[in-house]
């Protein structure tokens, strides 16, 4: 399984991943002409894709599904108070390629998994893919607070893309306006790098993870403090980390596609 994350970030999201034969994204929050240069430059064939599976409605997260859609004949899932939120947004689909699901899906040799996630969304969701061979990828942003529903998705993943969404000092004195910041701050809002390590410490270590830390803001954070942060919360609790370690840790790029996960 291969899992590269396009980009991720405030400004816009749209994860790949791929098994041998099966691709798909996760959220296509850029414009179709970047998802698609994002694409070619990690050498990935777009008529691959078999779907795209969407997490909620905001703009970052769908801003060019219809357009991939109509370009490559792309069905779109989501559940469906997603899809009743943010339909006039993607244009017309065409009826075949709108794709209601609830829990799980399988396409081809991927089974792809839902999970509530706390947001200020109609039903945001968090998504786990697994392959033939029960190798498991999961992606989980936007959220509030860390839930036992979305311990319960993403415990058995080898790679999981977790939000470590804002540094709080910088939110709290940066110069997003009061309702804005409390709106991150909320349970329905985002979660920060503090509270991104302690969600990855109630995972446990039942086997080696790559944690790749996601949608980090542009104003209120920086790759550096991201992940320095969750190291040392991390290191304090007595986590190796490293490559075949118990966690290898990394960060998604905002502005361009992160190096393959390879697993």
């Amino acid at each position: 399984m291969k899992f590269s994350s396009l980009y991720s970030g405030s400004s816009g999201n749209s994860l790949f991943v791929s098994s041998k034969d099966s691709s798909v994204l996760i959220d296509a929050g850029l414009t179709g002409k970047s998802i698609l240069s994002a694409m070619e430059a990690i050498g990935e064939e777009p008529s691959r894709l078999m779907g795209i599976f969407i997490t909620h409605e905001h703009s970052d997260h769908i801003k060019g599904a219809g357009i991939l859609s109509r370009k490559f004949n792309l069905p779109i899932f989501a559940n469906e108070a997603t899809w009743l939120a943010m339909e006039r947004s993607l244009g017309k689909i065409a009826p075949h390629n709108v794709r209601v699901m609830d829990k799980e899906i399988v396409l081809g040799d991927l089974a792809v998994r839902s999970f509530r996630v706390p947001h200020d969304a109609a039903a945001c969701v968090g998504y786990t893919v697994e392959d033939a061979k029960g190798r498991l990828f999961s992606s989980v942003t936007d959220m509030g607070v860390f839930t036992r529903e979305i311990h319960e998705g993403i415990k058995d993943s080898q790679v999981i893309l977790m939000e470590s969404n804002h540094d709080v000092q910088m939110l709290k004195y940066g110069p997003y306006p009061y309702d804005l910041k409390l709106r991150v701050l909320s349970e329905l809002g985002h979660l920060s790098n503090e509270d991104c390590a302690k969600a990855l410490l109630t995972l446990g270590a039942p086997h080696p993870r790559t944690i790749v830390l996601g949608h980090l803001s542009g104003t209120n954070n920086v790759p550096e403090l991201a992940l320095q942060t969750v190291q040392s919360i991390l290191k304090e609790a007595g986590v190796v980390l490293g490559e075949g370690a118990q966690i290898d840790l990394k960060v998604a790029s905002r502005i361009r596609p992160s190096a393959y996960t390879d697993f």
